[in-house]
């Protein structure tokens, strides 16, 4: 079999998903076009030598519509030879791109293959293409009678569900914005972050390279404050076990921002002259109870583990998406990790989940803290709508 690995990878800085944020001004088929032209411009590669591009993008209507891979590819000015095609494995889409990048290579069938994603959560607010549209359809509904419900009810079925207090919650979040801030304050993600061009209101032209999401100095005491954000009375009626602790502050924010990783054969890499950062080791994918619908991390870690054949403590770095806090902590008290392995740079609470983009952000991110730190392997894992959830392993080279 071939052998797949990471040339490079990039992502820009998280912009507030919402009217007014730092990238809102940004079309999103120029936003992915911007993390292309990275790769192509700091690898020194033709583009004539990309076989394909795999986007993920989750809420694909309006500016994100029509293959926003395949758009995105012409924005860069890339030859039309270039194909490209747009997926959707909710807030796993990117990662499942990459996934599939990975395994066209390893299966012989491509050579150098581009895995990408975005998500301008300001220009397409997610659950826009569900307006006045049923998306279940008669036959789910009959298998779920009582109804599924949105991810942020499943994160408090799971806090309540392992016990978490609404403490544990605003700590790990608080910790979260602290190890990111930290993180940007020494250097450690200017070589992932691609900076973009915006234009401001007064219509001067900056360059966004900083985090927006990132809030330094949150303390645990300013998100207790804050109040939860999805109770309702028919809700709390039909999950009397909850206790209604999920809020802005314990979960990730709307976001916008891109992503891309350039994946190769070892040998056209060879050929090409440059040298892989890491290999992909092991991956998989699995799904899960959809009410919870965000447990499925857990399993697919012990699967990808399984696969490897490696142990929790071989893993030197996790990233686990924080899609909200009760999702890692969960993941935690399933796989007894080493707490201080997992989000090592702070995750999505601080740094933002722009959805579609967010598998390869996370990949940026933690092949440059095992490269700045000396680890070997790194485990990702997102949990997705629906119940599901991407895993794999990476080992540095």
């Amino acid at each position: 079999m071939n052998e797949a690995v990471i040339v490079d990878v990039v992502r820009t800085a998280s912009g507030r998903g919402k009217p007014g944020g730092a990238l809102s001004g940004v079309h999103p088929v120029d936003l992915l076009s911007e993390v292309l032209q990275a790769l192509v411009e700091r690898n020194g590669i033709d583009p004539l030598v990309i076989d394909d591009v795999f986007a993920g993008c989750v809420s694909q209507a309006g500016e994100q519509s029509l293959n926003i891979g395949r758009n995105a590819v012409l924005a860069a000015g890339w030859p039309e030879q270039i194909p490209a095609t747009s997926m959707d494995r909710q807030c796993g889409s990117s990662q499942q791109a990459s996934h599939f990048a990975a395994q066209s290579i390893v299966a012989g069938a491509q050579d150098v293959v581009i895995a990408c994603g975005v998500e301008s959560m300001s220009r397409v607010p997610m659950g826009m293409a569900l307006i006045g549209r049923d998306p279940l359809g008669p036959r789910m509904a009959a298998r779920y009678p009582e109804g599924l419900v949105n991810q942020g009810v499943s994160a408090e079925l799971i806090a309540a569900k392992w016990g978490f207090s609404r403490a544990q919650l605003d700590d790990f979040s608080a910790q979260s914005h602290e190890r990111a801030a930290l993180a940007a304050a020494s250097g450690a993600f200017d070589n992932e972050i691609v900076p973009v061009a915006v234009t401001t209101a007064d219509g001067s032209v900056v360059e966004h390279r900083l985090d927006e999401t990132v809030r330094a100095g949150t303390t645990p005491e300013g998100l207790g404050g804050l109040k939860p954000s999805f109770a309702t009375e028919e809700l709390a009626a039909r999950f009397p076990q909850i206790t209604w602790q999920v809020t802005p502050g314990n979960s990730s924010p709307l976001t916008d921002g891109a992503s891309a990783a350039l994946i190769m054969s070892a040998e056209r890499a060879r050929q090409l002259g440059l040298k892989p950062r890491a290999r992909f080791h092991s991956f998989t994918v699995v799904g899960d109870d959809p009410l919870y619908m965000l447990t499925a991390p857990a399993p697919a870690t012990r699967k990808v583990l399984a696969r490897a054949g490696l142990s929790i403590n071989d893993i030197d770095a996790f990233e686990v998406n924080e899609a909200f806090a009760s999702v890692p902590l969960m993941w935690l008290a399933e796989l007894g990790a080493t707490p201080d392995r997992l989000n090592p740079r702070g995750g999505a609470i601080a740094l933002g989940h722009p959805l579609g983009a967010s598998g390869t952000k996370l990949l940026a991110t933690m092949v440059n803290h095992l490269e700045q730190t000396g680890g070997r392997y790194g485990l990702q894992t997102m949990c997705e709508g629906g119940g599901m959830a991407n895993a794999m392993i990476i080992e540095m080279l």
